[in-house]
């Protein structure tokens, strides 16, 4: 799903009041007293909301009649693109040192002004930017069988404490360890029919770490495995986890509408970003839902819309980390890692049950 999906009228007006340079590139605004079209962070006087129409690209603003602003100059490079260009930069360079005034050079911005933008467009710093792409260069190497010391000398490490400062966090465990493939971790799981298809329950020492739909239960297996790959992987059963069972039936039952939605222990695993949308997620009630949008919103990065939406999509704990109830601006269900088919179902059972309860 894209940003501009996300946008409704409504929110497409309201960035060009807020002159709101995060949505350049997503759409432009033509003004019918003028003929001219521009971007929404346009410095211009606005024009009247009835004199406004709303267009996804320059093209289909041109073919209506409208001319580029000379101002804002919409037909050339916008802010977006320029940013893109950077955390394109970023990511060759991951391993080099990159000042904040260097990188706001390339994308032709004051220092202070790069780095909210950049905040507001990728939902993280520059430097928390790069630190997630040195650490993706570090699991590259490692997963190719490199040594921790060469590994961390790739991406740009520069001494073994700063090697387990920051990649350890963004590993989630030890650099030894996550070379071994997460070896030692034991991860308990069981699949179970429920009345919205095949489901997979997972869980480590710390809590469910996976709930997922799938095909079949081999479809689901070889994909925990690509999840956790070469962890310790149990089948469920009463002498090792015997409380996966009841969470199983506890989960069941509530999709099914008999119970409300079991509080069980999550072992959630993302980036700092991720984690924040998925513990606000879990404060939604159900038989609510809220935008995408509001979802930035709440996490206090109104501006992180499109790095809000790419969170729930990376969700893998179905229905506990209720993903489901995020909708877009206008209403429509938007989209859903585990079928459009079930976020309906889903949202029409948890509505009729909170009826019931009112």
């Amino acid at each position: 799903m894209t940003a501009r999906e996300l946008l409704d009228e409504a929110g497409m007006l309201a960035a060009v009041m807020a002159r709101d340079t995060t949505m350049d590139g997503l759409f432009v605004y033509g003004v019918l007293t003028t003929g001219i079209y521009c971007h929404p962070s346009c410095p211009s006087r606005s024009a009247q909301p009835d004199n406004m129409r709303f267009f996804g690209n320059t093209a289909d603003a041109k073919a209506a009649g409208f001319r580029p602003c000379k101002r804002c100059k919409p037909d050339q490079a916008c802010l977006r693109s320029r940013l893109q260009n950077v955390a394109r930069l970023i990511r060759d360079q991951a391993s080099t040192p990159l000042t904040l005034k260097s990188l706001s050079t390339h994308a032709d911005l004051s220092p202070s002004r790069f780095q909210k933008a950049f905040k507001a467009e990728f939902g993280v710093s520059p430097r928390a930017f790069q630190q997630a792409c040195r650490t993706h260069s570090f699991k590259v190497a490692l997963r190719e069988g490199e040594s921790v010391t060469e590994a961390s000398h790739e991406a740009g490490y520069g001494s073994a404490s700063r090697v387990h400062l920051h990649a350890t966090r963004g590993l989630g465990m030890s650099p030894s360890t996550f070379r071994a493939g997460g070896r030692g971790e034991r991860i308990h799981f069981a699949c179970r029919q429920t009345s919205l298809g095949l489901i997979m329950m997972a869980a480590s020492s710390r809590g469910l770490c996976l709930v997922e739909f799938g095909e079949s239960d081999e479809a689901l297996r070889l994909h925990l495995q690509r999840t956790f790959p070469r962890a310790e992987l149990l089948p469920s059963c009463a002498q090792d986890r015997p409380e996966l069972d009841e969470w199983m039936l506890a989960l069941e039952s509530h999709m099914n509408g008999h119970a409300p939605a079991p509080d069980l222990p999550l072992d959630l695993r993302g980036t700092a970003f991720q984690m924040t949308v998925w513990n606000f997620l879990t404060t939604i009630p159900s038989g609510e839902s809220i935008s995408y949008t509001e979802l930035a919103s709440g996490i206090g990065k109104p501006r992180a819309v499109r790095a809000a939406a790419s969170a729930c999509a990376a969700n893998r704990i179905a229905l506990l980390v209720p993903c489901h109830r995020v909708l877009r601006g206008d209403g429509q269900l938007g989209g859903y890692r585990w079928g459009l088919a079930r976020k309906k179902s889903l949202l029409q059972r948890e509505q009729e049950n909170a009826l019931l309860l009112k």
